[in-house]
């Protein structure tokens, strides 16, 4: 009961499998690893002699060597040339009246040398039988090279041609050594550029090869490299396996060494699987080398330890010829059955030798005590043993040749056929092998043959990927295909949904030498390596990469700057000191409240004009001071805002001259407070000048000096709009340039010469006896205004962008505001609150007080 059920899960298992292979697209199968099996899957050489009779003739023709153990490859190897020949005889339309017959030959090269020619080789060289005196007509050979280059020219020496069938070999396409021979697999010219194309798809730079030590390798080692120089993709190691075994052996912990210390993770594998290469990767199972291996369809075999050839945690990739799937062929492998043929020798004993079966007399017609577990196989894997491999595709395409091309010679030789039923016709070989060379048709699969290899089309790939999936079961799947004649970027279609399915190959195979570099980094190629080995270094200052593995950054243009992360160019901030940020709109309310303060300081010495503390230190100066202040306090709003060449040039301008007037007006008072004490002194003859008016005439010389300067500034080098696109990181600083900063100062130090003219004037009259001196005042306020614009200096050139607008502006205001506190602000203290000694009585008791003293 326990095995029932297990034997039910099994099933339903399969079942859901094989529902999930049908239902996908591309189709996937299983495979099943033969463990029983000493030869594994391994393809035995077989000719196929190929002769005609007239009239239909059942083909039932085998040799005696047919009585050893085969592999499933040669049953279908078999069936399928069977296959054709039976289509062709049905066919009425090619041969009519004339049946292809083939002898079938199987392990010829292996019993050359368990015999080493003996004296009976007659018996084993093809072609030629005495006990029959048959001749043939063509032979077809393959799928192992190695027996067709040795006995190929047993061949020629018997007058007969050849066509190969198994994979193309350069050794075979020597016509001066193989005249007699045609292959029927083209070279592999897109292979190098499809496995290279994968490469680049899969991102994977850093790749190993192993290839077989023969032209064959080395021609194809020859274009891949080329390939991979041009998409930059860097061969990791090259293992080239020698042909002898022996020299093999001595190598192989050089190989095994070879592969384990490199990083690579992907290796590509091309060369003669019958060479000692095959041993290579049954010893590294069982080192437990993981690796992809991408590999052509010969390699997807059994080995005989009963596992895949090439054999990985990862899976193997394989490109094999796109063929289409042959009608009718399935169904012919199903009715295949031994009673369909009466040779003592015949498909009888296949499946006697393949299944273990027993063959009860007298017609053996029925199979008995067959292993359950063999034909289980047989039963649930119908897609891979019933479909044609690439060489059971040629030689069926081969046959059909061989009916095409005699088909043609007889079109023109109608006479040469003989007219008894049943009898061997005879033909000239050499004449329908020329014929064949340059025949084109159409297989019943609608794909196209053309034999003139010359001009045969470039050949297409289907890509598989095979896996281990249990310990005995592999699972087989079509991942997408290539094909060379298609333009660049559309050679190769990966069907990602199955990559995805199967594993995600992008992710755990990263064949690189380096890891790739970020966005945000640049490679730097490290000394005495590969150019796909690199070290990854962030980007300079304001430069980007912004793609993966980036040789060089890209700078950002001068109005863009870098992101954090180095990745993307990002459009600078336009600065500058506005309205409505805080500091400017705080700056600008400054400017507002002390200009209107000053206004109306004006306001209350105009309505107290006749008092004497306004009169004093002559009244006229007063007055152009506190105008002087009100400029001075709304000239700061030039600065503030989006600047302009007219604001530029005003700003300088109205600063340079408005405080010249407000100096200069600071000047003349403190001079006439020295004046006016002067000539209270009897004997003092300086009242003229006091009473000329003389100090007022200071603010015009002073003021024209300072025009001078400007006009000076504005004829050389005048301010101008600049936009500072490196001093503010990611910011574009919009300010005022001075022009000539020579200028520049020249008319701010003018202006704070005036203002240490007149703190020094009024520093020594601070102590005059007099009822009104301002002195004191005027000390105090050219200390506030030398020191603000001393300070201003260092603070200035430390400031950058908007900050170094808002020390300018704030020196303004604090220089204006140091004249209006105290020089102005004391004055309406006495004027609004202590209006009791702002009379004329009190300045006559104050003055006569005074004369007393003295």
């Amino acid at each position: 009961m326990a095995n029932m059920l297990s034997l039910s899960l099994i099933f339903l298992f399969l079942k859901l499998s094989f529902l999930y292979c049908h239902l996908s697209d591309p189709r996937c199968f299983w495979r099943i690893k033969d463990t029983e099996n000493d030869l594994g899957d391994k393809e035995t050489d077989c000719f196929f002699s190929i002769y005609t009779k007239h009239d239909y003739v059942k083909n039932d023709y085998f040799t005696r060597n047919l009585d050893k153990q085969v592999t499933r490859k040669t049953i279908h190897l078999i069936s399928s040339a069977y296959f054709a020949i039976e289509e062709i005889n049905r066919n009425v339309h090619i041969l009519p009246n004339i049946s292809l017959l083939v002898k079938v030959e199987c392990n010829i090269l292996k019993d050359n040398v368990e015999k080493n020619w003996s004296l009976k080789r007659k018996e084993i060289i093809p072609n030629y039988y005495c006990k029959d005196e048959k001749r043939y007509l063509i032979v077809l050979t393959g799928p192992i090279w190695m027996a067709s280059y040795v006995l190929g020219p047993f061949q020629y020496i018997s007058r007969t041609p050849e066509i190969y069938y198994g994979y193309f070999h350069l050794l075979l396409s020597d016509q001066e050594q193989f005249p007699h021979l045609y292959q029927m697999s083209t070279k592999d010219t897109p292979l190098p550029l499809g496995m290279v194309t994968l490469a680049v798809h899969f991102r994977w730079n850093w790749v190993g090869v192993i290839i077989t030590d023969d032209d064959h390798g080395i021609q194809f080692l020859s274009e891949l490299k080329a390939l991979m120089e041009r998409n930059t993709i860097c061969l990791a190691f090259v293992t080239i396996i020698p042909n002898d075994e022996l020299l093999y052996l001595k190598m192989f912990h050089k190989y095994y060494h070879q592969i384990t210390m490199s990083s690579a993770k992907v290796v590509i594998v091309y060369g003669d699987k019958e060479s000692p290469l095959h041993f290579n990767f049954i010893l590294w199972k069982f080192r437990n080398i993981q690796r992809l291996w991408v590999s052509v369809s010969q390699f997807d075999m059994i080995t005989r330890i009963g596992d895949f050839m090439l054999n990985s945690m990862h899976g193997t990739i394989i490109f094999s010829h796109q063929q289409p799937e042959m009608p009718g062929f399935k169904q012919f492998l199903k009715i295949l059955h031994p009673s369909n043929y009466s040779s003592d020798i015949s498909f009888a004993k296949l499946w006697w030798t393949y299944f273990m079966c027993s063959l009860p007399l007298p017609n053996c017609t029925t199979l008995k005590n067959c292993a359950t577990k063999t034909l289980f196989k047989w039963i649930f894997v119908p897609p891979l043993g019933m479909s044609m491999s690439e060489t059971c595709y040629n030689l069926y395409n081969s046959v059909y040749a061989v009916a095409h091309s005699l088909h043609e010679m007889l079109l023109q030789q109608v006479d040469t056929v003989s007219e008894h039923e049943g009898k061997i016709l005879e033909f000239n070989p050499w004449k329908m092998f020329s014929f064949l060379k340059t025949i084109q048709f159409v297989n019943p699969a609608g794909d196209l043959v053309n034999m003139n290899q010359n001009k045969t089309l470039d050949k297409e790939y289907d890509i598989f990927y095979i896996m281990d999936f249990l310990k005995q079961e592999g699972l087989k799947m079509k991942i997408g295909n290539f094909s060379g004649h298609f333009p660049n970027g559309q050679q190769l279609f990966i069907f990602d949904e199955m990559v995805e399915w199967v594993t995600d190959i992008k992710q755990i195979l990263a064949s690189m030498c380096s890891v790739p570099c970020k966005p945000g980094l640049r490679k730097y190629l490290q000394e005495e390596k590969a150019v796909c080995c690199f070290d990854c270094y962030p980007c300079p200052e304001n430069e980007i990469s912004n793609m993966t593995d980036m040789d060089q950054c890209l700078k950002c243009p001068e109005d863009e700057y870098a992101n954090i992360n180095q990745t993307n160019c990002l459009k600078k901030v336009v600065m500058f000191l506005d309205y409505e940020e805080p500091l400017g709109m705080t700056l600008a309310s400054l400017a507002v409240f002390f200009s209107t303060l000053t206004v109306i300081c004006l306001c209350v010495f105009l309505k107290h004009r006749n008092t004497p503390i306004v009169k004093a230190n002559n009244e006229t100066l007063t007055y152009v001071l506190l105008i002087s202040l009100i400029c001075c306090f709304i000239c700061s709003l030039l600065y503030i805002g989006y600047p302009s060449m007219f604001r530029c040039i005003l700003q300088q301008t109205t600063f340079a001259i408005v405080f010249t007037v407000a100096a200069s007006s600071v000047l003349a008072k403190t001079i006439t407070v020295v004046l006016a004490f002067r000539i209270t002194v009897p004997g003092r003859r300086l009242r003229w000048m006091l009473l000329s008016g003389a100090p007022n005439y200071i603010i015009p010389i002073c003021t024209m000096i300072q025009m001078i300067f400007c006009g000076f500034w504005l004829g050389t080098s005048p301010p101008f709009v600049d936009a500072d696109l490196h001093i503010v990181h990611g910011h574009i600083i919009i300010v005022c340039n001075k022009g000539s900063m020579i200028t520049f100062y020249c008319v701010l130090g003018y202006n704070g010469l005036l203002a240490l003219a007149s703190f020094t004037v009024a520093f020594l009259a601070r102590n005059l006896p007099d009822t009104f001196n301002e002195a004191k005042f005027l000390t105090f306020s050219m200390l506030v205004f030398c020191s603000v614009w001393i300070t201003f200096l260092p603070v200035y050139h430390s400031s950058k962008g908007k900050a170094m607008v808002a020390v300018e502006v704030f020196c303004i205001l604090t220089s204006s505001t140091g004249m209006l506190l105290f020089i102005i602000l004391p004055k309406c203290y006495i004027i609004l609150l202590r209006p009791q000694i702002n009379s004329f009585q009190q300045f006559r008791k104050i003055y006569v007080k005074s004369i007393t003293i003295k």
